[in-house]
């Protein structure tokens, strides 16, 4: 035994009903998968971790503050990468190193 109605009207409502919903269904799953080729596109044409990073003061034209090492957990949002020489470079010229992820114990600056 069927637990819907038997007229002609209702039934055609509940379709029309659950047509409305599939068609908001199929349109989370469209707006899901857009979102997951982004995030994987993204990850694709993320640039590589650098090696060394020196870290920027504030203002333009203020001198660098510290020297860390690619991918430290701590290294603030003003920073560039570098190359091991220019690291090297930095850390002799006096800019500290960071404490947390020791870049002069990778360089073997002591």
């Amino acid at each position: 035994m069927s637990d819907l109605p038997t007229d002609l009207s209702r039934l055609r409502t509940l379709r029309t009903w659950h047509a409305m919903w599939v068609e908001r269904i199929d349109a989370a799953i469209a707006a899901a998968e857009q979102r997951e080729k982004e995030r994987q596109q993204g990850e694709r044409a993320r640039p590589p971790t650098p090696d060394w990073i020196i870290e920027l003061g504030i203002g333009v034209g203020s001198p660098p503050i510290e020297v860390h090492v690619g991918g430290c957990y701590a290294a603030g949002k003003r920073r560039r990468a570098i190359s091991r020489e220019q690291a090297l470079a930095a850390l002799t010229d006096g800019i500290r190193a960071c404490i947390h992820c020791r870049p002069d114990t990778e360089l073997g600056v002591l």
